[in-house]
This record gives structure tokens, sequence and C-alpha cells, in this order.
């Protein structure tokens, strides 16, 4: 049975806000080497699977609102990195993709980040990812209702 404390929400966001900043501040680090931001990481990351995304998904993946998305976009497009393609399922919409350059930028910046990434004990990983998801999925839930 969890103790009062354990119960507290503000000890859980104050661990998990200083998490997520010393992750950011990790990883900023290694995209600073690379000129890459940690928002043009998260939207190439997605686009690196090669299915191409619209912008929607792009926006909601990397948790950017949609006008900063655009910049952001426009901003990758300058840089030949993306590139933006009618969706032939959806005329209206527009997908977008990985240049070659931008999949080779993405295979760079994507070593040096696993390189540097600290390791944690033998399961730790999945026990973390599988606890966050549950948390984030009931929050989302419990959200709706």
């Amino acid at each position: 049975m969890p103790t009062s404390a354990a119960r507290q929400p503000r000890d859980l966001m104050k661990l998990l806000t200083r998490a997520e900043r010393l992750v950011a501040r990790r990883l900023q680090a290694v995209l600073d080497e690379e000129g890459c931001s940690l928002d043009a990481w998260r939207v190439l990351g997605l686009l690196a699977d090669g299915q191409g995304h619209h912008m929607t998904a792009i926006a909601e993946a990397a948790f950017l609102p949609p006008p900063t998305l655009t910049k952001l976009v426009d901003q990758l497009v300058d840089q030949n990195l993306v590139h933006r393609r009618v969706d032939p399922l959806d005329r209206r919409r527009i997908l977008a993709h990985l240049t070659p350059r931008g999949q080779e930028y993405w295979r760079r910046i994507d070593r040096a980040v696993r390189t540097d990434w600290p390791a944690l004990s033998d399961g730790d990983d999945e026990l973390l990812r599988g606890l966050l998801e549950r948390l984030a999925a009931t929050l989302d839930a419990s959200a709706r209702v």
C-alpha cells in the first residue's frame, strides 16, 4: 500500500521536472556540437522513419504549437534537411520527409546522442519507459473523463 508521501503529486512532479531538465541539458550539449536544436531533433527523429508525416502529427509528437512548427520546418527545408510533398491519399495535406542530406544528418546526430547517453543498469531503461508510459496513459485517461 502506498504511503501518503508516495502519493504526493508535488514530489513526483519535482522528480519528473528535475529528470527532464537534466536530460534536456545533456542532450542539448550534444546537439549543440552538431548545430541542432532539441525541437529540430524531435522533428528529425520522427521523420527518420521514412514514412512522411503531416504537420499536425509532427506538432503533436514534437510538443510544438503549429506556428512554431511551421517556422522550424521552414528552417529545415532551407537547410535542405526536410522536403514537403502533397499527400497522395489526401491532396489537401502536406507530408514532410527527410531529404537524403537530412537522413545523413539524422544518422550523425543520432549516433552522437546514443554515444553520449548514460546507460542505466540492466532492465532499468525498459522499466522506466514502461512506468512513464503507464503514468502518461493514466493521466491522459483521467483528463478525458
